[in-house]
């Protein structure tokens, strides 16, 4: 059986570099939990952008749904098209209405997830 050498590389570079990145990590959580000017800083710039986010996609549905009606107002022969017997403006907003929110609930989630994984590293990103 071989003797193991007595001999070990030791590079505290790294070791001293990745603690520094460890601790300005920490120095930054620390100063979110403790709500200093930075840290209300940093939690402010979230909440901003998540609010803009909600009301980017509010005028979204609004724009969406808000406008079919407009339109069935000011082209009225729209609002008279039967598809499969049934008028348009009750198949637009009694049955495509739902996929539409569901396919606007289903983008905010993930930008809203985004921006939290943006401000997660943000937080986490090492100061150069």
């Amino acid at each position: 059986m071989p003797q193991p050498s007595g001999r070990a590389r030791i590079v505290l570079a790294e070791v001293s570099r990745r603690d520094t990145r460890d601790s300005r990590a920490e120095r930054t959580r620390a100063e979110i939990a403790q709500q200093t000017r930075v840290g209300e800083a940093l939690v402010r710039g979230l909440v901003r952008a998540q609010m803009a986010l909600a009301l980017r996609m509010s005028l979204v549905v609004l724009i969406g749904l808000g406008g079919l009606p407009w339109l069935f107002a000011i082209a009225p022969a729209v609002g008279r098209v039967t598809v499969f017997g049934v008028n348009l403006p009750w198949l637009l907003l009694g049955l495509a209405s739902f996929p539409f929110l569901i396919a606007v609930g289903w983008a905010y989630v993930r930008l809203a997830e985004r921006n939290e994984q943006d401000f997660t590293d943000l937080v986490q990103r090492p100061e150069r």
